[in-house]
């Protein structure tokens, strides 16, 4: 993997705005029910690969950040675990960029939602449900698979925006 200066440029530019927007919108970043509107970003990959990397970054440092601040309410442990998830969700949506259903690339919108429900909810359950980890898992995976849907929703329109504005044209997926 070879890349330019813009891409890192970029990488860093993408690990910014997901910490930024996801630390400012605290309250409704971390917890069972949580939309992360910086997870709109998980859905770059559909055309720009280096954004795997950036959406990672910026996921790790919201999560370390979160976790010093207190915020995020499954601590240390979502640093390593909730990033994990963001990365593979990432790398999903890549992978399967090219196959869609009338022309939504819905295999790739599945990968954030499913990744994040199960990694999150599995952490949750841990945290806040020990004594009946079965239902932690079902009732957060749901609730945070639910937030991560409407952000990966909104994520689809601008992603479609970004492209047509032809945002990262010279950065081409490769």
């Amino acid at each position: 993997m070879k890349y330019t200066t813009k891409d890192l440029t970029n990488i860093a530019l993408i690990a910014a705005s997901y910490a930024v927007v996801s630390l400012v919108l605290a309250p409704i970043s971390f917890g069972n029910i949580q939309i992360r509107i910086a997870e709109v970003l998980t859905l770059l990959p559909l055309i720009y690969k280096p954004s795997i990397y950036g959406v990672t970054l910026g996921c790790f440092l919201t999560n370390l950040i979160g976790a010093m601040m207190g915020i995020n309410i499954l601590g240390f442990l979502d640093i390593f675990i909730g990033t994990l998830a963001t990365f593979l969700a990432a790398l999903g949506t890549y992978y399967f960029k090219d196959k869609t259903i009338k022309n939504i690339p819905l295999i790739s919108m599945i990968f954030p939602v499913l990744l994040n429900g199960i990694f999150i909810g599995t952490e949750l359950a841990f945290v806040l449900m020990p004594n009946n980890l079965m239902l932690g898992i079902i009732i957060f995976g749901l609730e945070v698979a639910i937030g991560q849907l409407i952000a990966v929703i909104v994520g689809y329109f601008i992603i479609n925006a970004m492209k047509k504005n032809k945002i990262f044209e010279n950065n081409k997926v490769r």
